[in-house]
C-alpha cells in the first residue's frame, strides 16, 4: 500500500511503510488506543475503562472497554507480529473478567480516570446518543480483540476457531507510516471478524492522564475566565487538585484526607465544558446531609446549576458553562465554595 500527502505545491509526498517496533515501545501503542478508540473502533464504540488492569493472577490487560450496552471488551496489543501464546493470555484475562461485577467494574474505572466519578453516570454521558430506554447489563458478554502490526497465520486459524465455537473475537492489523517531516499515520484493517469495524486513520496522542496546561488550552473563553478563577483559588487558599484522564477534582485537605467538593471538566469530554458538585463524597465523610443541604441550596440561587441525577440516587448539580460568565456570578460561587470548606473543617 502507498499512501501521499500532497504538498504546497501540489506535489505528492510518499509516506514510507516503517516497521513499528523499531522506534515504539508497546506502550506507546496502547497510547495511541487509549485516547483513540473511536477512530479504530467506529462502528462499535468503546469506552475505556482501565489500562494495564491487574488480574488475580498478576498478570496486566492492556486495555479494558465496556460498549454501549455494558459488555466488556478485552484488548491485547503486539507492536509487531502475534506470538503463539497471544491467546492463550487473551483467554486467561478474558476468565478474569468474566466473573467481575459492577463494582469491582467500577472500582477498576475508579482507579483509571483518577477521581470517583462513577462508571455508571460516565458511560451514560459518553454514549449520550443512545436510546435512553436501551437497557444496560454490565458484563453480561464480552469481546477479545487482537491488535497487531501482524496477525500470524497460526492466531488468525485459531481465532477463526474459536468465532465458529461462539467466542466472540477479533484480530486487527495496523501499518504504520512515516514521512520526511515525522508525521505518522496509521492504517487498519481487521482480519477476523467484522471487516467494517475500524477507520481507516489515526494519529498518535501523548500521555495519558491531563494537567493544567493541557486542560486549559481545551477550553473557550467562557470556560478561561472560569476554571482560571478556581485556579487562582486553588493556589492562594492550598486547595488540591488531583488530575484525571479528561478532568480534575477540587479538594480539600485535612491531616492528609482529601475531600472532593466539585469536579472540572473540558470540552472534550462526554460531560462537556463543566463542573459537577461532589455530594457523594461529602456523604462518604458525615452521618448527615446538613453540608449537602446547604450546598444545593446556595449553588440552587445562583441559577446556573440543574439537577443531575447520579449513581445510587446522588443527586449531583451540574454547570455546563455554555456561556459567559458575569464576575458577580463568579464571586458568589466562589464564595459558596469558601463557605463550605469552612463546614467541613468545622465538622471535620
Amino acid at each position: 500500500m502507498k499512501i501521499f500527502t500532497v504538498d504546497e505545491n501540489g506535489k505528492f509526498v510518499q509516506f514510507k511503510e516503517e516497521n513499528f517496533q523499531e522506534e515504539n515501545k508497546e506502550l506507546d501503542l496502547e497510547d495511541l488506543l487509549e485516547k483513540n478508540p473511536d477512530y479504530f473502533f467506529s462502528e462499535n464504540r468503546i469506552l475505556i475503562v482501565g489500562r494495564q488492569v491487574l488480574t488475580n493472577l498478576n498478570t496486566s490487560i492492556d486495555l479494558l472497554g465496556v460498549d454501549s450496552r455494558g459488555n466488556t471488551i478485552v484488548i491485547e496489543l503486539k507492536r509487531n507480529k502475534t506470538p503463539r501464546e497471544t491467546l492463550a493470555q487473551l483467554l486467561e484475562y478474558a476468565s478474569y473478567i468474566e466473573n467481575i461485577d459492577y463494582e469491582q467494574l467500577n472500582e477498576i474505572f475508579q482507579q483509571y480516570y483518577g477521581d470517583e466519578t462513577n462508571l455508571e453516570e460516565y458511560h451514560s454521558e459518553y454514549f449520550e446518543d443512545n436510546d435512553a430506554d436501551q437497557n444496560i447489563s454490565w458484563n453480561k458478554s464480552m469481546k477479545l480483540i487482537i491488535v497487531a502490526q501482524e496477525v500470524t497465520p497460526e492466531i488468525r486459524q485459531t481465532s477463526l476457531f474459536l468465532r465458529k465455537k461462539g467466542i466472540d473475537i477479533y484480530c486487527a492489523e495496523f501499518k504504520y507510516f512515516k514521512d520526511k517531516s515525522n508525521h505518522r499515520i496509521l492504517s487498519s484493517d481487521f482480519v477476523v471478524g467484522e471487516e467494517n469495524y475500524i477507520k481507516q486513520q489515526t494519529k498518535s496522542t501523548p500521555g495519558q492522564k491531563t494537567d493544567k496546561d493541557t486542560f486549559l488550552k481545551s477550553l473557550d473563553a467562557n470556560g478561561e475566565t472560569v476554571f482560571n478563577r478556581l485556579f487562582d483559588l486553588a493556589e492562594k487558599e492550598n486547595y488540591i487538585l488531583r488530575w484525571g484522564v479528561k478532568g480534575f477534582s477540587f479538594n480539600i485537605s485535612i491531616n492528609d484526607d482529601l475531600i472532593a467538593i466539585f469536579f472540572g471538566y473540558p470540552p472534550n469530554c462526554p460531560y462537556k465544558q463543566s463542573i459537577i458538585t461532589g455530594f457523594k463524597q461529602i456523604r462518604k465523610r458525615f452521618n448527615d446531609d446538613q453540608i449537602i443541604d446547604y450546598y444545593r441550596n446556595e449553588l440552587d440561587k445562583l441559577k446556573i446549576f440543574n439537577r443531575k441525577v447520579g449513581y445510587l440516587g446522588t443527586n449531583e448539580l451540574k454547570w455546563s458553562i455554555d456561556n459567559k460568565v458575569d464576575n458577580q456570578t463568579l464571586d458568589a460561587f466562589v464564595n459558596i465554595i469558601s463557605e463550605i470548606t469552612k463546614r467541613i473543617k468545622q465538622r471535620y
